[in-house]
């Protein structure tokens, strides 16, 4: 491979930036205000803020279901509309509306009936005189408010992902800014018992989320029914379930895996930061505080993998496949380059990010080291990622099945395991270790991309 391949002209460059900056700048203030949101529950006190990170462990499953259950309808979304087919673009948004559908099923009866267990499996004494009992209340209540939004915010996936597979980006990014503004406002008000609203504590930061996934979901349904003319494939398009038996069963093959690389993902985020838990409530605290700040980090890299997912199955489903290899190779050292740099912005800006939360000094201080561990990972997640979402655009939902989800149970849940349970390692060294087992999916990545299994047109005909 030359060195000057994995490089661009200024065309491609402002192609991606088109398409990247957008995503960049809506999952950049999201993850901000996200971080707004968590100072002003983090200011109510460390128990209140643990439960609240707890929940939002199991959220964020439902959340990466959504995610991957879209995801595979998604593919052939961009592929329809790079050959320019309205009535296949329909049909695979009814594939998503199922999808969603049954997930917020599943999830709710779990959360429904098993919150108080699925909480309790995070609480455990640690150094710190932290209070277990009213760390679960405080998640209970948080959880049953949070419940109320499963809904809207499958909806908004739904119209959302579409736009953006479609190369409307802006939309999306215009909603989803206005509603972390009224997600930021209302937590002020209702948190604290401002302009005389009563001061609801965590349950009032739950209320400001489903205000502001209403309010996000509104602007979207608002733009499709006042500009037909710009999205005529979202016309008539839930009006019935109906997809067509043949193009069902292909996303139900491409997606299946997508759906349950998602699911099996997440949860094993959530059981590698259960196994942290064994060390103790402060490590639920200094996780949360850092997972947080990380995320607004790593948004170069989230935003890179939409882009390569747009820009590659669009050429894919136009049939210009070699275009497609040689963009992607530049895209993914694009990924690495832009990660590099973010990490090291990410390192120097750690030790000054825990210091704004009312918590503890320990909490603070393994907060600031788990920052710096992601720092350092930064690259490697950009890259990681941009091979996960090449191969995913091209239809190898079960490669990526393989290597995403099949990586964290197979090689990271097993170490975290033995680790927290069959020793005394403290928790900054586990972290690390476990963290560093990625750099074996980097090898796998670079195997798998240059395979070029994933260069398929998916929608030819």
């Amino acid at each position: 491979m030359k060195h000057s391949s994995l490089i661009g002209d200024r065309s491609f460059y402002r192609r991606v930036l088109a398409v990247m900056t957008p995503i960049l700048i809506q999952n950049v203030i999201t993850n901000f205000v996200s971080l707004l949101d968590n100072l002003m529950v983090g200011q109510v006190g460390t128990e209140q803020m643990s439960g609240v990170a707890i929940v939002n462990q199991l959220l964020f499953v439902y959340n990466l279901c959504l995610f991957g259950g879209m995801a595979g309808p998604g593919i052939f979304t961009a592929q329809f509309f790079g050959r320019g087919d309205r009535d296949g673009i329909r049909h695979t948004v009814r594939a998503k509306l199922l999808v969603g559908l049954g997930s917020w099923i599943v999830f709710s009866l779990a959360f429904l009936f098993g919150g108080r267990e699925l909480i309790g499996l995070f609480l455990h004494e640690g150094g710190e005189a932290l209070d277990l009992q009213q760390t679960l209340e405080s998640g209970l209540g948080y959880l049953h408010v949070m419940m109320l939004q499963m809904p809207v915010f499958m909806l908004q996936q739904i119209y959302a992902s579409t736009l953006r597979e479609t190369g409307e980006t802006l939309l999306p990014m215009k909603a989803g800014i206005l509603a972390v503004f009224v997600n930021l406002v209302f937590n002020y008000i209702l948190i604290f018992g401002k302009l005389g609203a009563p001061a609801m504590g965590v349950t009032g930061a739950a209320v400001a989320t489903l205000i502001s996934r209403l309010v996000e979901l509104g602007v979207i349904l608002g733009f499709t029914l006042r500009h037909r003319e710009r999205v005529p494939y979202l016309q008539g398009a839930l009006r019935s379930l109906r997809v067509p038996g043949a193009l069902l069963r292909q996303i139900a093959v491409t997606g299946a895996p997508l759906l349950l690389n998602e699911l099996l993902w997440s949860a094993g985020m959530t059981a590698l930061n259960q196994s942290y838990s064994l060390r103790g409530l402060e490590v639920v605290s200094a996780m949360n505080i850092s997972s947080t700040a990380s995320n607004l980090f790593f948004c170069a890299f989230f935003s890179m993998g939409s882009t390569v997912s747009i820009m590659i199955g669009q050429l894919l489903g136009a049939g210009e496949l070699e275009r497609a290899v040689d963009e992607d190779r530049k895209l993914i050292a694009f990924a690495v380059a832009l990660c590099t740099a973010v990490g090291v912005l990410m390192f120097f800006v750690a030790p000054l990010l825990p210091e704004l939360y009312n918590t503890t000094d320990a909490v603070k201080a393994l907060a600031v080291r788990l920052l710096w561990v992601s720092a350092a990972m930064m690259p490697v997640h950009g890259y990681t990622n941009a091979c996960y979402f090449t191969l995913r655009c091209g239809g190898k939902t079960l490669i990526t099945f393989l290597f995403d989800s099949a990586f964290v149970w197979v090689i990271n849940m097993p170490v975290a395991f033995v680790l927290s349970r069959l020793t005394s390692v403290p928790i900054l060294p586990m972290v690390i270790i476990v963290s560093a087992l990625d750099l074996i999916k980097c090898a796998v990545g670079f195997f798998l991309v240059r395979s070029r299994k994933w260069v398929n047109n998916l929608v030819a005909g």
